[in-house]
């Protein structure tokens, strides 16, 4: 044999033995971690959940393929604070962004799941609403961690889907098929072809892909190929009277039903490219919702039992407002077809990536949530909450901000028990979820103890927020609200 060949072969066993004798691993790529959240979509809209009206087929199949939760929560009962407990890992007494408006931006020393699993060598991708910190601030994605985002800044722009603009980075694009109420690109679709391309485009490292959709949010508008499986189906009561920003729907609920089949033919879509990838095996997929149902004409929640057994609707502080689905898929990792009844909630998404990316040393002291990265593979150990707490107010019309907000409403579970309390001045409620799902039953006076105790907790975890003042709202209504709805394609 020549004295070259048997170089080669003596180092090609002496380097793997030296790595084993040296206590090292091969290395292996951290899981990709994919999270989609639709926006306003309710417990019951899906049909693992138990929709009977709207065909969720992809969304379903995950839940085939993965697990299902029926003890999940948002990070809060509307749009902008549930993000940012998403991001951030803290409950929504803790949060910067407490106000709604949609202008109310991240502090500067707010660290974000994105930032932390980018020093763990991720690269991050954001498509979809934003919600956090519009152009300018330091709240924009890309100064939170993100490498790439495109979609929608303020949520106010986000509710409409036939938009003439949209961000990409801090850059606005032009959409002049959109121009003058025209029905050209539905935004959603543009996302999903971004949200594709990333994927494709950085296969080979790990990534975390945050899909916050725009579906089933305002303004009701589906494109023709979708409306038209539902077309007649229901029965309709016309909608005579609306504001004219908005698009009008013929059929309200064809058209909401369209627009979930449309999120879940996306959903379908980008599970086939992480197949055709194959990254099927090395990918872990979120699938939730921002909050509960909303309540309205054009949603009609009680044709579609949107918050299933719940009650209340988003900006409440009733199960309906505040569980939603979730469904979280692994192949190999996660036992198909299983259900965890499992009490998490948006907290628990930062500590959970970092646990999945294996970097817990990287996550912050001081946040609220708890890994479920424990519940996922099926093991014993996954630490319980002593309480999850929520917290909503109308910030941004009193003055000033060192005293409680004149409109906070708050909750409190703790084990089966749910405290409610819809203002400063009213008494606090108790309910048992064991037995009352549907908190018809208010035992506050029963359990004078325990009602007292939540309400402890209340006081303890609410802390004074942040200004939370949008000064450029009136200048921001005029820039993304049209003034011509986009008509029905």
């Amino acid at each position: 044999m020549p004295i070259t060949r048997r170089i080669c072969l003596m180092l090609m066993v002496i380097f793997p033995l030296s790595a084993l004798l040296m206590g090292a691993a091969p290395s292996k790529k951290p899981p990709n971690i994919v999270f989609i959240m639709a926006d306003d979509l309710g417990y019951g809209h899906l049909g693992c959940y138990g929709q009977k009206h709207i065909r969720t087929p992809n969304i379903n199949r995950l839940a085939e393929e993965g697990m299902r939760f029926t003890q999940a929560y948002s990070g809060c009962t509307v749009c902008a604070p549930s993000r940012c407990c998403l991001m951030t890992g803290l409950h929504s007494g803790h949060i910067s962004v407490r106000g709604n408006g949609g202008g109310v931006s991240l502090q500067e020393e707010d660290v974000t799941v994105a930032g932390l699993l980018r020093q763990n060598g991720y690269t991050n991708g954001l498509f979809g609403k934003w919600g956090l910190g519009k152009a300018g601030t330091a709240g924009v994605p890309n100064r939170k961690g993100f490498d790439e985002f495109f979609g929608y800044l303020h949520q106010l722009h986000a509710q409409f889907y036939y938009t003439t603009f949209l961000w990409d980075n801090d850059k606005k694009v032009s959409l002049p098929q959109n121009a003058n109420g025209n029905p050209g690109t539905y935004t959603p679709d543009l996302i999903m072809d971004r949200a594709v391309d990333f994927v494709r485009r950085y296969r080979d490292k790990p990534f975390f892909l945050y899909l916050p959709v725009t579906i089933p949010h305002h303004e009701f508008i589906a494109p023709e190929e979708t409306m038209k499986l539902y077309r007649g189906k229901f029965p309709e009561t016309p909608i005579t009277k609306w504001r004219d920003k908005y698009a009008l729907p013929r059929e309200p609920k064809a058209t909401f039903a369209a627009m979930v089949t449309h999120l879940d033919k996306g959903v379908g879509r980008l599970m086939d490219v992480l197949s055709e990838l194959g990254l099927d095996e090395n990918t872990i997929v979120f699938f939730t919702s921002d909050n509960g149902g909303a309540e309205g004409p054009l949603e009609n929640p009680v044709f579609f039992q949107a918050n299933g057994p719940f009650r209340g609707y988003k900006r409440d502080m009733y199960e309906g407002g505040l569980r939603v689905p979730m469904i979280v898929r692994f192949p190999g990792r996660i036992n198909p077809g299983s259900i965890s009844r499992h009490v998490t909630y948006f907290p628990d998404m930062l500590p959970t990536f970092l646990d999945l990316a294996g970097c817990t040393e990287r996550t912050p002291k001081e946040i609220d949530g708890l890994s479920i990265a424990p519940v996922l593979f099926g093991k014993k150990n996954a630490k319980q909450h002593d309480f999850l707490y929520w917290e909503t107010a109308d910030y941004g019309r009193k003055l000033p901000y060192d005293i409680m907000p004149e409109t906070l409403i708050q909750a409190v579970r703790q084990g089966r028990w749910k405290a409610v309390k819809n203002g400063p001045d009213v008494p606090v409620e108790l309910y048992d979820l064991e037995s009352d799902v549907g908190e018809k039953h208010n035992l506050a006076t029963r359990h004078p103890v325990l009602t007292s105790r939540l309400s402890e907790i209340m006081d303890r975890e609410h802390r004074p927020a942040p200004p939370q003042v949008d000064l450029t709202a009136k200048a921001a209504r005029q820039l993304y609200i049209p003034k011509v709805g986009v008509k029905e394609p």
